[in-house]
């Protein structure tokens, strides 16, 4: 595949496979070569919704928090496209990491969560309080970015517009801010055996209520491993109950990224 000069040095000599798994507009390469490290490359063209700059600015300050998360190799931009090269984390993602059992695996993220909200919000640039994904989420709306046959199940057949009416009617209420992943599903993280070993696509990392990461991993988790499984993530979180109303909202707010 045509790239950027800029990554010869790096990328010389290995294969590229395709990475279907993911709704984001970014296309990933996993890149791989014998006897040399193992690496992923994301490319996406430039628009005023795009992603891929935003992940390269919250990879370097996660990394800076001493957190795990994958190292930026290098990061171009050339023809109307982000490159981003990135090394690739041991392991599977929580999702598919199936030597570990369910239930490790949902301590695991909870666990996980639980150190990226103990960070102090006043050390995180990112804003993505409610305000301003609400007014990301209008935009995206107006660009026509956004997938209404990729609602889930219970807003299927309602309309962007309806559901944003609906989104702005829903008072914020009073946030409890943390530093939050932005995209808390479980193919974002990683376990390298019964270890977690860090944080992936972390293009939506920002200052936000914590439900906006506790709303779409609840959500995962039921997904992907059943109902039943929610209840020992909130426990190990160290939820006693969970908010309807701010589970509602973040998971509605999902629909439009």
């Amino acid at each position: 595949m045509a790239h950027p000069a800029a990554l010869d040095s790096f990328i010389a000599g290995y294969s590229w496979d395709r990475d279907p798994i993911g709704r984001s507009t970014s296309e990933v390469f996993r890149l791989k070569r014998t006897g040399a490290p193992t690496f992923y490359l994301k490319r996406e063209a430039r628009s005023a919704h795009g992603e891929l700059a935003e992940e390269a600015a919250r990879l370097r300050w996660l990394s800076n928090q001493r957190l795990p998360c994958p190292d930026i190799i290098a990061s171009v931009t050339e023809d109307g496209c982000e490159w981003l090269l990135m090394s690739a984390l041991p392991g599977r993602d929580l999702a598919f990491a199936s030597t570990v059992s369910v239930e490790a695996r949902v301590v695991m993220l909870a666990s996980a969560l639980r150190a990226l909200h103990s960070l102090d919000i006043a050390s995180c640039p990112f804003d993505h309080r409610w305000s301003k994904r609400l007014a990301a989420a209008a935009r995206r709306m107006r660009a026509g970015l956004v997938d209404e046959g990729d609602f889930d199940g219970e807003r299927l057949g309602r309309s962007a517009t309806d559901l944003f009416s609906e989104l702005r009617r829903m008072p914020a209420g009073e946030e409890d801010l943390v530093v939050t992943h932005g995209d808390a599903c479980l193919p974002n993280f990683v376990a390298s055996g019964e270890r977690f070993a860090g944080y992936i696509d972390c293009g939506r990392l920002g200052v936000a209520d914590r439900y906006q990461d506790i709303a779409l991993a609840c959500r995962s988790i039921g997904g992907n491993f059943g109902e039943a499984f929610v209840e020992p993530f909130c426990r190990h979180y160290g939820l006693v109950s969970l908010d309807a109303v701010k589970m509602k909202r973040y998971q509605m707010l999902d629909e439009f990224f």
